[in-house]
C-alpha cells in the first residue's frame, strides 16, 4: 500500500530495565504500528507528555518501543481508506498517537485513518503544529465553558502555568472570545511582558498568593482554566464565583486534589475535565475548523510558537521542557511543507 521510502527516521522510546530511554532509528512503515493511512510529515512540536517520554521523566506510552510524538501535521503519502488520497494535507493530534501507536516525531507516520483531520482551510501545516496537542486542548477548555454558560460578564478568567503551551494559547482564545484574562505564574519577573502581548491583562505571581484552607475564600475569578494540579486547583475552585467553570487541564504541580464539595454545592462552581485524546470524531473536526477560522489565534508564529527545531535537537528540547525553562510552543520541522 505505500511508495514511500524504505527507511526513515524516528526517534523511538524503548524500555529498559525498569526504566525508559529514547533512541534515533531507522524505521521502515512495516515498522510503525497498523493504520490506514501513510503520511509524509511536514511538522511536529512537542507538548508536556512529549518531554515527560522521551526524557524518561514520565511513563507515557502505554506499549514500548514506541515512536515518541503525540502529533503530526503532513501530506498523505498513500491510503487505504477513501476519505484520504495521496498528496492530502492532514493533521493528527492524540488519538493515542505516541502512546499506544507509533507517534509523530519521524519521517513518517502510519495511523488509522478515524486518527487523521483535513487540513481546515486557514491553517498552513506549521500552524497546525504551532498549535497542536496544546492548542487543540485551549480550544476543548474554551467549548467546554462556553457551553456550560461562561461569560465574559462573569468576571476574569484565571490562567495558570500561562507561559506553557496550553496556557499560551487559552490566553489568546478566551480573549479573543471577550473574557479579561489574568495570568498566575511563577515567573512573573521575566514572563510579564511576554503575558501582556499574548493579552493578558493582568500578571499575578503565585508568590503573591495566599493559597488560604477555608472550604470557601472570597470570590476572585469568574472562572479558570489550571495547567496546574494540587493546592492550586483546589484553591482556583473555592474562589471562583457562583456559577463559574474551572477547567482542570494539567497536572504539571501536582496529580493530587484536596478539595471540599462546598465550591460546588454551595456555589454552583462546575470542574470540568479536559481531555484531548479521545473525544466524538465531530467534536475535534468542529474544534479545528474554529481553530483555523473565529478562533484562530494572531501571531502563531513568533509569539506562540517561539522556537523551530529539527528532529535531531528533540531530546535537549525536551529536557529544557521538564526543567520548565521553556515558553509558548516548539514546533519540529521535519520535511518542512
Amino acid at each position: 500500500m505505500s511508495s514511500s521510502p524504505s527507511q526513515f527516521q524516528a526517534l523511538r522510546v524503548h524500555g529498559v530495565d525498569k526504566r525508559t530511554e529514547s533512541r534515533f532509528e531507522t524505521l521502515s512503515i512495516d515498522d510503525l504500528t497498523p493504520g490506514e493511512v501513510v503520511i509524509r510529515v511536514a511538522y511536529s512540536c512537542l507538548n508536556y507528555k512529549d518531554a515527560l517520554a522521551v526524557t524518561g521523566k514520565g511513563r507515557i506510552m502505554r506499549q514500548l518501543p514506541r515512536v515518541a510524538g503525540i502529533d503530526c501535521s503532513g501530506v498523505v503519502e498513500s491510503s487505504g481508506d477513501a476519505a484520504f488520497k495521496a498528496g492530502d494535507k492532514v493533521l493528527v493530534t492524540g488519538c493515542n498517537m505516541g502512546e499506544l501507536l507509533d507517534g509523530g516525531l519521524a519521517e513518517y507516520v502510519r495511523i488509522p485513518a478515524s486518527a487523521v483531520v483535513p487540513l481546515p482551510a486557514g491553517l498552513s501545516l506549521f500552524e497546525a503544529m504551532a498549535l497542536g496537542t496544546a492548542g487543540f486542548t485551549a480550544a476543548i477548555a474554551l467549548r467546554r465553558m462556553l457551553e456550560n454558560h461562561q461569560r465574559p460578564e462573569n468576571g476574569t478568567i484565571a490562567i495558570t502555568g500561562p507561559t506553557g503551551g496550553v496556557g499560551a494559547v487559552a490566553i489568546t482564545l478566551f480573549k479573543r472570545a471577550g473574557f479579561t484574562v489574568a495570568a498566575i505564574t511563577g515567573k512573573k519577573a521575566s514572563a510579564e511582558d511576554y503575558l501582556k502581548q499574548l493579552g493578558a491583562d493582568e500578571v499575578i505571581g503565585r508568590q503573591e498568593l495566599t493559597l488560604g484552607t477555608k472550604p470557601l475564600e472570597s470570590v476572585l475569578w469568574g472562572g479558570a482554566v489550571d495547567n496546574l494540579g494540587g493546592d492550586m486547583l483546589a484553591w482556583l475552585t473555592r474562589t471562583t464565583k457562583p456559577w463559574g467553570n474551572v477547567g482542570s487541564v494539567g497536572l504539571a504541580a501536582s496529580a493530587d486534589l484536596q478539595a471540599t464539595v462546598m465550591p460546588f454545592i454551595l456555589r454552583g462552581v462546575s470542574l470540568l475535565g479536559i481531555h484531548s485524546v479521545e473525544m466524538p470524531r465531530q467534536w475535534r473536526l468542529d474544534l479545528w475548523d474554529k481553530l483555523a477560522g473565529d478562533w484562530k489565534p494572531s501571531q502563531l508564529d513568533g509569539l506562540i510558537a517561539t522556537r523551530t527545531i529539527t528532529l535531531d535537537e528533540v531530546p535537549a528540547a525536551c529536557a529544557t521542557m521538564i526543567a520548565a525553562e521553556t515558553r509558548g510552543r516548539t514546533v519540529v520541522k521535519l520535511a518542512g511543507g
